[in-house]
């Protein structure tokens, strides 16, 4: 029976400043206040109104430019764009569309009003070059028609051997082969300068011949008259000498919405010349949260009625930039109520700022029983024992908690917990690279935590393992991952959250890595050099040493040109020197202060891992187009920790000691939907091996795995390959998977089947030497065995209710007391209190 935690301790209220408890108490009373917020409608006058464009000026035939209205609507700004009259006062020069579309037509200079409720806004534009041919271009014209067409997508002609023949780069990445496939391939049958209205690249991408993705072109759009117009002029490249694009920026860059209403983006392009041009109708968009914010192909956003945030990414050609977008529950909540909540460390600031802004209240705070079983688990993967939680329970301490913490962290079980955490990411197949060779590289992470050595140390020497496989387990990596393209994104996703699976290939299309970055990165581990036997499956169980080999490049797969290493950003120092072992370069590259991506990625890992979500998801892809929930919350977290000399316990500490880890996980009405901004405490089904160790824990009855000591915990297991049907059910990793490998906290119906049903869980209940054989032994009460039944298995004492429920199960006719004991203690196990980390 799943109840709330009703313990409440001294430190935490007894302590707690009056206006803090008063904040608490009144709670329920402040949120059945809250009453509805106006949504603005359109019907409403703005007090004020402004004109924005991107641009002064508009140059060449054709120009065009995405203008914003914004108006001041009861305090608050809403883009009027699409609900303003447009006017052009100097219609030869410009027109504008209902859309706020501003069109060049002559040279001059354009006046453009906009009315809405009485108010009226002005904008003047400078046009020019109007009467010169309309001279579309191969790069800067007609690729990004073809992008935004989705015609160069992975699912269509952009895939690894093109479509029905026809192969284009990626979206567009690759210009010299896009213009190969388009103008010169197959005798130029895609294109007919003779008769360009007959060219099937025209006639099949408007679905005027039959084209297996349909229509993507419309026959009457500007799109397909840019395209036409560059086939009539004989498909020009653009010069290399023109001005390059540098970056791309969406305007507005973050914008507070409210359910049901719109905005407009503007996208500008900035090139080397200085010039920028509106490419809104030439760019992509795509949405992180579509149930949150939707947008169309033009470029307006559409806040949908869930509350919460949303990224929209805009590309033009090879360039992306982000807009987002925060939509908070409707209802006016006081400024004084997130004045008044506790902040024990810089957590909770950052935290209550974010609430505060998106209009969500926090849970109240945990209980002292949910709180110690919930940071024991977390930090040393064991519930406490009942004298243990007696005596929290009891500590009328105001320090409890942060002592306990201090005394969770120096048990010895933290390092098996967090390194079996670790090697789910690092460790390789025993049965390809030797299973001695993976037990070495399992006792040196144990090791690791064991001495606590700073972060930045242990990635030191990973990235530099050397020598023997059987003397240095870090080297084992290395005999895993042999070749450096297969190295180099193993290394940047684990310790800098960057993946560059897909820069092998291709140009990364949510990112700024190339294949040049790729490889460049990966020559850094192109002199990894090896003695010994190498690998021999099915089974490789020999010796190898990794050393730095004299020779070793790594070459660009198209152009074959040699790449020497190169840090992905930012500079390195040389690693050219025959001598030396370039991984040393890069791995004060890595570890420098100036990198943040260090830093960032593990303290996202951390706090994922006791928070129950990423401040980044998923934790290790810290793209720029994949934005944080709450970025300078996880600045401050890597500053901290870097300030700490990336001490990992110090981070834990720092986390678990927090008000917001020690939030209930009861939602409230006001953060019933919030699943990313920590608001309450987000329950995680507990990890296989802890599940698997709490259970012999509690039954007092010791696993039995194959091939390692008797009574050894499952969270010391150094291979997946050890059997276990339980630990495989509840998401161990597959041993054939190659790392990082990432357990998912899903919960699925063989799960729940295989507790209810599992030989070993019912051996361990009803074993003579078990717990409940011993409870009901000890001539206790029926009242006593339920109450240490209850402080065992939930960590808390039983309700009133729940007593009289467990009692009822002794007063059964013919039921024994130990087999009373037994039933409720597998009924305990089997519950979700049990089951999830609360």
């Amino acid at each position: 029976m799943r109840t709330r935690d009703r313990t409440t301790s001294r430190s935490w209220v007894e302590d707690m400043p009056l206006r803090t408890l008063a904040f608490f108490i009144g709670m329920s009373l402040v949120i059945a206040s809250v009453g509805p917020r106006e949504v603005y409608a359109g019907d409403a006058e703005p007090t004020e109104l402004t004109l924005l464009s991107s641009v002064t000026a508009l140059k060449g035939p054709g120009a065009r430019q995405q203008l914003l209205a914004i108006g001041k609507v009861e305090g608050r700004q809403v883009d009027l764009t699409r609900r303003v009259k447009w006017q052009a006062e100097t219609p030869d020069v410009v027109a504008v569309s209902p859309e706020g579309v501003a069109r060049a037509k002559g040279d001059g200079e354009a006046r453009i009003s906009a009315t809405s409720g009485g108010r009226t806004a002005h904008l003047t534009l400078q046009v020019s070059g109007t009467s010169e041919p309309y001279r579309p271009t191969f790069e800067r014209d007609v690729m990004p028609v073809l992008s935004r067409a989705g015609c160069n997508a992975g699912a269509c002609h952009g895939k690894a051997r093109g479509q029905n023949g026809f192969q284009l780069s990626i979206l567009a990445f690759d210009a010299d082969s896009d213009f190969a496939s388009i103008a010169l391939e197959a005798r130029g049958r895609r294109v007919f300068p003779a008769a360009p209205t007959q060219s099937l690249l025209l006639l099949k991408g408007s679905a005027q011949l039959a084209h297996g993705g349909g229509r993507r072109l419309d026959p009457d759009s500007e799109a397909m008259a840019t395209v036409l117009r560059w086939i009539e002029l004989g498909m020009p490249r653009t010069p290399r000498e023109a001005p390059r694009l540098e970056r791309i920026s969406v305007v507005p860059s973050d914008r507070l919405m409210t359910p049901g209403s719109d905005q407009q983006l503007v996208v500008t392009a900035h090139f080397s010349d200085g010039s920028a041009q509106d490419v809104t109708h030439l760019s992509a968009y795509q949405s992180n949260e579509s149930g949150i914010v939707e947008v169309a192909a033009d470029g307006q956003l559409k806040a949908g009625p869930i509350p919460g945030e949303a990224a929209i990414t805009a590309r033009f050609r090879d360039k992306f930039a982000t807009s987002e977008v925060t939509i908070p529950l409707p209802g006016e909540v006081s400024s004084s109520l997130y004045a008044v909540l506790p902040r024990t460390n810089f957590i909770d600031e950052h935290v209550w700022t974010k609430l505060k802004r998106l209009g969500i209240l926090p849970s109240e705070p945990a209980g002292d029983a949910t709180y110690l079983r919930r940071v024991s688990l977390d930090i040393i993967g064991r519930q406490p024992s009942p004298d243990e939680v007696r005596a929290f329970l009891a500590d009328p301490s105001p320090e409890k908690r942060p002592m306990l913490v201090d005394r969770l962290l120096n048990r010895p079980e933290y390092a098996d917990v967090w390194a079996n955490k670790w090697l789910d990411l690092l460790r390789p197949n025993p049965y390809r690279v030797g299973i001695k060779a993976v037990f070495n590289l399992d006792a040196w992470v144990r090791d690791a935590f064991r001495k606590n050595m700073p972060y930045d140390q242990f990635v030191r020497e990973i990235v530099t393992a050397q020598g023997s496989t059987f003397h240095n387990g870090a080297a084992t990596i290395f005999r895993d991952r042999r070749d450096p393209d297969e190295i180099a994104p193993m290394m940047s996703q684990l310790f800098l959250g960057i993946r560059l699976d897909c820069a092998k290939c291709h140009h990364h299309p949510f990112e700024a890595w190339g294949q040049e970055d790729f490889y460049g990165f990966a020559a850094y581990f192109a002199r990894i050099g090896r003695k010994g036997v190498g690998l021999s499956p099915p089974i490789s169980g020999s010796e190898e040493i990794m050393f730095t080999a004299k020779g070793g490049t790594v070459k660009h797969p198209l152009s074959g040109e040699v790449l020497p290493p190169k840090p992905l950003f930012g500079k390195a120092r040389d690693a050219n020197d025959p001598d030396s072992d370039p991984r040393e370069a890069l791995a004060e590259w890595m570890t420098s202060p100036e990198n943040p991506y260090l830093a960032e990625v593990i303290v996202n890992r951390v706090w994922a891992d006791l928070m129950g979500r990423g401040i980044v998801e998923p934790v290790d892809d810290l793209r720029a187009t994949n934005p944080a929930s709450n970025p300078p919350l996880l600045k401050a977290l890597a500053e901290d920790f870097r300030q700490h000399r990336y001490d990992l316990k110090h981070l834990i500490r720092t986390i678990v000691s927090s008000t917001v880890y020690g939030l209930s996980s009861e939602p409230n009405e006001r953060n019933s939907a919030d699943t990313r901004n920590y608001s309450r405490h987000y329950r995680q089904r507990l990890r296989a091996e802890v599940m698997l160790d709490t259970i012999a824990d509690i039954t007092q009855v010791a696993n039995s795995f194959q091939a390692v000591p008797a009574n050894s915990r499952a969270v010391a297991i150094w291979t997946h390959r050890t059997p276990s049907l339980f630990l495989d059910t509840f998401g161990r990793p597959d041993p054939n998977q190659d790392p990082p490998c990432e357990r998912t906290p899903d919960t699925s119906v063989t799960q729940a089947l295989h507790l209810m049903n599992s030989p070993d869980l019912h051996r361990k209940i009803t074993s003579d030497e078990g717990r409940a054989a011993k409870l009901a032994a000890t001539g206790k009460s029926p009242a006593e065995i339920v109450e240490e039944l209850y402080l065992l298995v939930y960590n808390r004492l039983p309700t009133e209710e729940e007593k009289a429920i467990g009692q009822e199960l002794f007063s059964q006719e013919k039921v024994k007391p130990r087999q009373a004991a037994e039933d409720l203690l597998w009924a305990l196990i089997n519950s979700a209190e049990f089951v999830f980390k609360d």
